[in-house]
């Protein structure tokens, strides 16, 4: 009976131990989050608040921006800057731009400037009516690109001309 209480005792105590495991804590794992975001928009004069009526009203174009970002090892975004590719074509042949931009508000909603493509006034000029431009490294503010990856269609992209100061051509950003 002595050795049946023994080894009773032992399988209870080795089973209660087994069932403790380790007492090492693990630490989470941090799941690595995208560095590059690709937004796009088609740009249209009707899109423009308001709408454009005058010869720049056959115009349109797209906009393809990659905003490349640095993260910390928290995943928080640190910096950020954008590559613009802009197409224009149906324009009035002559047609010099004078900016382009991206602001943060919805369709139907003028905004301030959130991030200019430093395009200068005059440094694309559509001999036929057409034509693209590209700019580099450009720097986005941490919270704009914050905004911009979490609601990409609170923000639009346009584009003007000298006959369209207030804009040319607008489209809201869409996340890909």
């Amino acid at each position: 009976m002595k050795k049946l209480f023994s080894a009773t005792l032992f399988a209870g105590v080795a089973a209660m131990a087994a069932g403790c495991g380790s007492s090492t804590a693990t630490s989470p794992t941090v799941v690595s989050l995208p560095t590059s975001y690709t937004f796009t928009a088609s740009l249209l004069p009707s899109n423009e608040v308001p709408a454009v009526t005058n010869a720049d009203a056959s115009g349109s174009g797209t906009a393809t921006i990659t905003m490349n970002v640095t993260r910390d090892s928290s995943n928080n975004i640190t910096a950020a800057s954008a590559n613009f590719v802009v197409s224009m074509t149906g324009f009035p042949a002559g047609t010099s731009l004078t900016g382009a931009h991206i602001h943060q508000a919805g369709p139907g909603v003028n905004a301030g400037v959130s991030v200019s493509t430093t395009h200068a006034s005059g440094e694309v000029v559509l001999a036929n009516g057409s034509g693209s431009f590209t700019k580099s490294a450009i720097n986005v503010p941490v919270d704009v690109a914050n905004n911009m990856i979490a609601g990409a269609n609170g923000f639009y992209f346009n584009i003007h001309t000298a006959l369209n100061p207030g804009g040319a051509a607008r489209g809201q950003l869409n996340k890909q």
